[in-house]
């Protein structure tokens, strides 16, 4: 037989034809051996062959669980966060409500910027999506800088129980422009949200005119309440407009859209009013940076309750926002909430919790 010389080797693999060495049979049999044991069984990889990957991805995804009910937890670290906020904005003195909006703008600014360059999403955002991104940020930022408003002008306890009558609007709103659902337990909840914002209000034409004459600050109450109610209604569509959105523009690029147009709106609010002014006690310029602090770590904690644990429980640990705020107005504050508070902030709080069960038990069928 002739051996095959270089010439035929380099044609054979020219043409494509494999290469084969001429093996022993002793050889070949010990290193089809070894190719059996290397290689992976079923369900098996290259990189652990005696350990199927289904094993080694269900330990992987045993590590990496997380805790039993560490997003409840963040949630409920998120409500304390954002209650402690809150009760900065009511104790800062002799600055207005909207230059309170204006310095955490420009604390976040400060921090969505870096973010930005390092996502690399730019700051403008798709074509298609800058008019819903520019709502969005117009309105957001409306929302804040009403309840900001909202608490120095009224209790702590009473803004936060109105503005959660958030999720009501945002059922409304939903179904009118996105043509979602709107069953009658959504509207038995909006009953519900409406009775308690009434309660809390207590507007004359119902009440009597005693609770004027009781409550010599009342007209000043009432400006708070509604403030209050139209940033629930702000914040609905804004929810709205997020849905709309959805994933096709990245969250740091919509809240930089928030940041900038808040920090515009209050700049010419301010400029009208003539409320211009820095605060001069040192406590009030340390309230403003906590103010931001604990504003983005609320937004943070959320985030990452919203990721890890389904939305009706966060829904559900998130009316917590009313229970710290009943507590702190009674701490700080020599404001014991009425009855009439305490009854409007059980219908509403019972409605949050009803459509948080209600989504929760859809979303497990």
């Amino acid at each position: 037989m002739r051996p095959v010389d270089d010439t035929g080797a380099a044609k054979r693999l020219e043409s494509g034809l494999p290469l084969v060495d001429i093996l022993p049979p002793g050889s070949r049999q010990q290193s089809a051996a070894t190719e059996v044991a290397e290689t992976p069984g079923p369900g098996g990889c290259w990189q652990c062959p005696s350990l199927p990957c289904g094993s080694r991805a269900e330990q992987e995804a045993e590590k990496k669980a997380p805790c039993p009910g560490l997003g409840l937890f963040y949630t409920l670290l998120s409500a304390f966060l954002f209650s402690v906020g809150s009760l900065f904005v009511k104790k800062v003195e002799d600055i207005h409500a909207v230059e309170i909006s204006a310095f955490r703008c420009v604390f976040q600014m400060l921090i969505i910027i870096p973010c930005l360059i390092y996502r690399k999403t730019g700051f403008i955002g798709p074509k298609g999506q800058r008019i819903f991104l520019l709502l969005r940020g117009v309105l957001g930022s409306s929302a804040m800088i009403l309840l900001y408003y909202a608490y120095q002008s009224t209790s702590l306890a009473d803004a936060t129980v109105i503005s959660f009558s958030c999720p009501v609007f945002t059922s409304i709103i939903a179904c009118i422009f996105l043509k979602e659902k709107y069953s009658p337990w959504d509207a038995v909840f909006t009953a519900f949200t409406i009775t308690g914002v009434i309660l809390i209000v207590r507007p004359p034409f119902l009440f009597g005119s005693e609770v004027v004459e009781t409550d010599k600050d009342y007209s000043v109450h009432l400006k708070g309440a509604f403030a209050a109610l139209v940033h629930a209604v702000f914040a609905a569509v804004t929810l709205v407009i997020l849905r709309k959105i959805g994933t096709s523009v990245d969250y740091v690029l919509s809240i930089w859209y928030y940041v900038v147009a808040g920090l515009t709106e209050c700049v010419i609010a301010l400029s009208i009013l003539g409320e211009w002014s820095l605060p001069h006690c040192g406590l009030d310029r340390l309230f403003l940076i906590l103010i931001g602090l604990f504003g983005l770590g609320g937004q943070v904690f959320l985030a990452k309750a919203i990721q890890i644990e389904k939305a009706g429980l966060v829904a559900l640990m998130k009316t917590m926002d009313v229970v710290f705020a009943f507590i702190f107005q009674i701490i700080f504050f020599p404001d014991v909430p009425s009855w009439w508070t305490v009854g409007g902030s059980l219908c509403v709080v019972a409605s949050s919790i009803g459509a948080a069960v209600r989504k929760w038990y859809q979303s497990s069928k």
